[in-house]
């Protein structure tokens, strides 16, 4: 290609070799304008002293296809009217027994029944989350990190202990986010065949992606290594532990081939479903989301634990959801929850917790923000002993009771200012926010 900066002015003549002509058909080729292959000067080249000298040679290039001159442009409408014609109904929709649903028709699992048709409801409390979800929508951008980049970028700001908790909490967050977001697209959403609680599901993806968005907020403002943070589930072994413990449920789904309709394949998916919600959900969230939530009621990173707060109230309510698919499914399929069933249940949750104290200890070395690991620890079991019930397995830990109590209090509050007067906890949109 040309390029007049490769040209010194200086120079009084230039000459410049030039591709050899196209070679076209001989119909083209006659009609060819021999003018057309002379050089025409440029009136700007003509207005200097200096000139510049084409050489002309020929262009070879392969024959042009003549375009066909008798297409009849009706005959694409013809064809596009003749294939409508002939357009069949797919046979479920033909199926006179399958094509107006009713609610016994429904079924949580293995359901035959058209799962376009949205109505009649068969599960209201679905609906209604779904409903609630979209009232309680928020973005990241709303809350204010000023005061938390004043701080985070102060020498003496924060502790080493509180930078460590902010890190790792941001580290195993913004990939956990992820994971259960792949979890629903990927290997739950096709396998649950009710479709108001698809139309939840969705909107939990939903909710899902603004999470990591949040997180990806918080480590932008802060100014973070965007590096070691997002890593930190491959890097840190506590984190990494985590990943891979709720990565091997997803994958037993993923299989495009995967199906249910046997008392194997359903008890995987039964088997999922606790992984994610009672337990990466559950249980695994609740270290991370309680110590940032400590720091903000020491006012201290106000704006990542305002984050932090509405997130957690998001996943309360996905927990709650996941917990109603699972028992519903136990009533609708007794067969599925027998005793090796409710044994793995059991043991899942507590490998989880396991795993979630450790992650505490790993965290928290020391005292810190009213807390230390072992009440960490008491709290991660009062919180399994909740999950095991929840889904109708005995709890294990006997006597243990909530060292906070105010994490309650966040997670029940309605419609109160939260700590930093910033913005309405519940957080609706303008249309739905009712301050009754």
């Amino acid at each position: 290609m040309l390029n007049w900066n490769d040209y010194d002015d200086a120079d009084p003549a230039v000459s410049m070799p030039i591709p050899p002509p196209l070679e076209t058909s001989d119909a083209a080729s006659e009609r060819m304008d021999s003018r057309s292959m002379e050089s025409v000067p440029d009136p700007k080249l003509e207005e200097r002293e200096d000139t510049v000298t084409l050489e002309v040679r020929e262009v070879v290039l392969p024959p042009i296809r003549e375009q066909p001159l008798d297409i009849d442009p009706g005959m694409s409408l013809e064809r596009a009217q003749a294939a409508v014609a002939t357009l069949e109904p797919s046979a479920e929709f033909r199926d006179d027994e399958t094509r107006r649903v009713t609610v016994d028709q429904k079924q949580m699992i293995n359901c035959r029944a058209d799962l376009n048709q949205l109505v009649p409801f068969k599960y209201d409390w679905a609906w209604q989350k779904y409903l609630d979800g979209c009232a309680n929508h928020w973005m990241p951008q709303e809350v204010n990190m000023t005061a938390d980049i004043a701080l985070w970028k102060t020498e003496e700001g924060l502790s080493d202990d509180e930078r460590l908790i902010v890190k790792r909490s941001l580290g195993f967050f913004s990939t956990a986010d992820s994971l259960v977001a792949n979890n629903l697209v990927l290997a739950i959403y096709r396998l649950i065949t009710n479709p108001e609680c698809r139309q939840y599901i969705l909107r939990q993806a939903f909710e899902e992606a603004i999470h990591t968005h949040a997180y990806q907020y918080v480590i932008e403002s802060l100014g973070m290594d965007e590096g070691e943070i997002f890593n930190m589930y491959h890097e840190v072994p506590t984190v990494a532990r985590k990943a891979s413990w709720a990565l091997k449920y997803t994958r037993e789904l993923s299989d495009p081939t995967f199906t249910t309709g046997t008392r194997k394949a359903d008890q995987t998916l039964l088997k999922n479903l606790i992984a994610y919600y009672c337990v990466l959900e559950g249980v695994f969230f609740y270290c991370g989301f309680t110590q940032i939530l400590s720091m903000g009621r020491r006012n201290k990173m106000t704006g990542t634990s305002e984050q932090f707060q509405y997130i957690l109230r998001d996943e309360s309510m996905h927990v709650n959801f996941g917990i109603d698919v699972i028992n519903q499914i136990k009533l609708e399929n007794p067969e599925l929850w027998d005793q090796d069933m409710q044994d793995l249940g059991t043991q899942m949750i507590l490998e989880g917790t396991e795993l979630e104290i450790s992650y505490a200890r790993d965290t928290m070395p020391r005292g810190v923000l009213g807390m230390n690991a072992n009440m960490m620890a008491e709290y991660l079991k009062f919180i399994a002993n909740r999950r095991l019930a929840q889904i109708g397995l005995a709890e294990q830990f006997p006597g243990v009771k909530n060292p906070f109590p105010w994490m309650s209090e966040i997670m029940d509050l309605k419609k109160e200012k939260n700590f930093f007067e910033t913005r309405v906890t519940e957080y609706q949109t303008g249309g739905a926010l009712s301050w009754d």
